[in-house]
């Protein structure tokens, strides 16, 4: 059987298959790889050799440069909406993570150290300087922040302003019944390889569908998470960056706790996601920043698709201050 009429079955069986379970499929579950549109296009694609990883970058535009750091379990098309309308003012330099996307799948490393939001960030602070940046702006989402918010702490001559979507600093340390319940994945992904690979690896379209809402993130960037989830070793890559965030990653936080973000910070939250139903963020922000502002935006988790233009507003409101 041919490579398209096979494409062809499967995507007719997984469309039946939607319907006979009472809901719409996403794109990619009908389409094949090969058709996966690229949601940025028009910037500009680098493959940057950091200190243990590869780095896929997209970048476009000009001006001061701003970093855009996406989250779990996406790419860096979660930009897509926001991403041309920022290159109109800023050079938008917009990486996967190391272990997501088109970016490399690094070893693992001592106590997960190959995915600590420390390496992470130093493979961003290398790309940027790669790129002629020394000093820059970032916005994080999901844990692309807690990425942001290791680059704040531990270069603080490098960030001009930071924003961080949909998170607050030391999740661990005020977990509740609600709190598990709403991130049931923390628990999950942090045990012993390979189960939760296993498991993710065997049906990762509805892995996905668990945390990606139908309303905000098109089909066409469920087709793109898709394809990067089905690369070969990227569920372990996932795995490994929880792994870091319940061990190591607690590590470093412990060394720096006497160390503030001091450059502006933005946060932003959904009133409608865990961390707008469970927490005050604001304060918790405070408690490890200097100059902190923020507000809800009337969404969930995913802030860029859900509220794009609500984001994009704060996000040119917060860089065109002057402190």
């Amino acid at each position: 059987m041919d490579g398209g009429r096979r494409d062809a079955l499967k995507a007719a069986a997984l469309a039946v298959s939607a319907v006979a379970l009472g809901r719409p499929a996403f794109a990619d579950d009908v389409m094949p790889a090969s058709q996966v549109r690229d949601l940025l296009p028009g910037f500009a694609t680098h493959t940057i050799p950091t200190d243990g990883a590869r780095i896929h970058v997209r970048t476009a535009g000009s001006g001061p440069p701003l970093l855009l750091l996406h989250g779990f379990p996406q790419t860096s098309a979660i930009w897509h909406k926001l991403a041309p309308a920022l290159a109109k003012r800023f050079t938008v330099v917009a990486p996967d993570l190391r272990g997501y996307g088109s970016s490399s799948r690094p070893a693992d490393g001592a106590q997960h150290a190959g995915h600590s939001k420390r390496a992470m960030a130093r493979d961003q602070l290398e790309v940027m300087r790669v790129l002629g940046f020394q000093r820059f702006a970032i916005v994080g989402h999901d844990r692309g922040g807690r990425v942001t918010w290791r680059l704040a702490t531990e270069y603080p001559d490098c960030v001009t302003r930071a924003t961080v979507l949909d998170i607050v600093p030391m999740p661990y340390a005020h977990v509740t019944r609600e709190f598990a319940t709403a991130y049931f994945h923390w628990f999950f992904l942090i045990q012993k390889a390979p189960f939760p690979e296993q498991l993710i690896e065997a049906a990762p379209a509805a892995f996905l569908r668990q945390f990606l809402p139908e309303k905000g993130v098109t089909p066409d960037a469920f087709a793109e998470y898709l394809h990067a989830l089905r690369r070969p070793g990227t569920a372990h890559a996932m795995c490994e960056d929880y792994r870091a965030g319940a061990s190591i990653d607690e590590a470093h936080q412990a060394e720096s706790r006497d160390r503030r973000i001091i450059c502006p910070l933005l946060v932003l939250w959904g009133e409608h996601s865990a961390v707008g139903t469970q927490y005050d963020p604001l304060p918790l922000w405070r408690d490890v920043a200097t100059d902190v502002r923020g507000r809800a935006l009337p969404c969930g988790h995913f802030l860029p698709e859900e509220a794009p233009d609500q984001t994009l507003s704060e996000i040119l409101i917060f860089m065109g201050e002057r402190g």
